[in-house]
C-alpha cells in the first residue's frame, strides 16, 4: 500500500520538474502581457499610449497641451514605474532565449530540483539591471523638462537640435567597442552562462544582473531614442523593441548593427541642419 501511494505523488513530483520550461515561459508571458497592458493603459497617466500616440506631434516639435504636471515624489515614483515596466514590456521578449538556457543548464545540475525558482530569480536579476537604467531616465526627464529641453505632457524632447544630438550620439554608439562588446554577450547566452554561473539563489539573481548589465550597455543608447520619437509613442516602443529583438536574436547579420547606426547618424544631421536650409 504505501509503495502504490508514493508512486502517484513521485510521478507528480518528478512531472512537474520535467514542466519546468513551461512554467518558467508561462510566468515570462504573465510579466510581458502584464508589463504591455501597464504600459498601453497608461496607468496613472493622464492619457493612455494609445491616445498620446494619436495626439503626438513631430519629431523636435511636439504638440504642447499645457504645462506639465509638477514634480512630487509620488509623480516621480510613477514615471519611474512608467520606465520600469515599458522596459519589462520591452526587453523581456529578447531575454527568453537566454531564460531557456538557463533552465537547461540548471536541469542538468546539482540544483536541478530547484530549477523554476532559480530560473525566476535569474529573470528577476535582469529585470533589476533595467530597473537601474529606469532611475536613471527618471532623473533624465526630469532634467529636460527643469531645463526646458522637454515637452511634459507629452514627454518628448522639444527642439529639433537636440534631438538630432541624440540621433548622433546613439548612432555614434553603435560603432563602439563598448557596444560590440555587450551586443556578443546578449547574442552569445551559452557563452556567457559559460563564464559566469553561479550556484544558490543569490548567484541566480547575480547572475541575471550580470546579463542585464551586458544588455543595458548594448542597448541603452536606442532607449533613449524614446526621448526623441516619445516616451509613450507606442510606434517608437514597438520599433525599438523589434530592433534589439533583431540584434540580439540574430547575430548572424553584422551588417545590421552599422547600417542603423549611419542610418541613425544621417538621421540626426538632417534634423541639426534642416533648419538652415529652411532659413528658420
Amino acid at each position: 500500500m504505501t509503495k502504490q501511494n508514493a508512486s502517484p505523488r513521485g510521478g507528480t513530483v518528478e512531472w512537474l520538474l520535467r514542466q519546468d520550461s513551461a512554467i518558467v515561459l508561462g510566468s515570462v508571458l504573465l510579466i510581458i502581457l502584464g508589463a504591455t497592458w501597464y504600459t498601453i493603459a497608461g496607468v496613472g497617466m493622464n492619457m493612455s499610449a494609445v491616445e498620446m500616440t494619436r495626439m503626438a506631434g513631430p519629431v523636435g516639435d511636439p504638440m504642447q497641451m499645457g504645462p506639465a504636471a509638477a514634480w512630487s515624489a509620488s509623480y516621480a515614483l510613477l514615471i519611474f514605474l512608467m520606465w520600469w515596466v515599458m522596459m519589462i514590456a520591452m526587453m523581456t521578449p529578447s531575454a527568453a532565449p537566454a531564460v531557456l538556457l538557463f533552465i537547461a543548464v540548471k536541469r542538468t545540475g546539482p540544483e536541478k530540483h530547484r530549477t523554476v525558482a532559480f530560473s525566476l530569480w535569474f529573470l528577476s536579476g535582469y529585470l533589476v539591471a533595467w530597473g537601474a537604467f529606469s532611475l536613471i531616465a527618471t532623473a533624465l526627464q526630469w532634467g529636460l523638462e527643469q531645463i526646458g529641453l522637454s515637452d511634459g505632457p507629452m514627454m518628448t524632447i522639444s527642439s529639433g537640435v537636440f534631438a538630432g544630438s541624440v540621433l548622433l550620439a546613439a548612432g555614434a554608439y553603435q560603432f563602439s567597442a563598448l557596444k560590440n562588446a555587450c551586443l556578443r554577450h546578449c547574442q552569445s547566452p551559452a557563452r556567457f552562462l559559460a563564464d559566469h554561473n553561479r550556484p544558490g539563489t543569490f548567484g541566480a539573481f547575480r547572475t541575471g544582473i550580470l546579463h542585464g548589465t551586458y544588455c543595458l550597455g548594448c542597448c541603452w543608447a536606442l532607449m533613449l531614442l524614446l526621448f526623441v520619437g516619445g516616451i509613450m509613442n507606442l510606434y517608437w516602443i514597438v520599433g525599438i523593441a523589434a530592433y534589439v529583438a533583431l540584434e540580439k536574436l540574430l547575430p548572424g547579420a553584422r551588417w545590421l548593427v552599422p547600417v542603423t547606426g549611419f542610418a541613425l547618424i544621417g538621421a540626426g544631421l538632417w534634423f541639426i541642419t534642416a533648419p538652415l536650409f529652411s532659413g528658420t
